[in-house]
């Protein structure tokens, strides 16, 4: 997923390989292991909504550019969210 610019330091759009894109809102960011790591909401996801995804997404380079892909490894997954749940209950 590439991303594109224009919405502030805040707010990112993805475009998947389908040119479907989807606005979020970055929570956080973590290095683990020399590798980066960011968190995200969904922009249009309501305040009261208590059944939300968080995205987590690993930063890659490809062709000299930083690019957000999904992450496949259910246990590299699962550890990256607690250390992303943990980090955001101390804030």
């Amino acid at each position: 997923m590439a991303l594109s610019e224009g919405y502030g330091n805040d707010y990112i759009v993805l475009t998947d390989d389908d040119g479907n894109e989807l606005e979020l809102e970055h929570l956080d960011t973590l290095e683990i292991d020399g590798v980066l790591y960011m968190a995200f909401l969904p922009a249009d996801m309501d305040e009261d909504d208590e059944d939300f995804g968080v995205v987590i997404l690993k930063v890659v380079v490809e062709n000299d550019e930083d690019v957000l892909v999904t992450i496949d490894d259910d246990d590299e997954l699962d550890s990256i969210f607690k250390s992303f749940v943990e980090r955001l209950s101390d804030d």
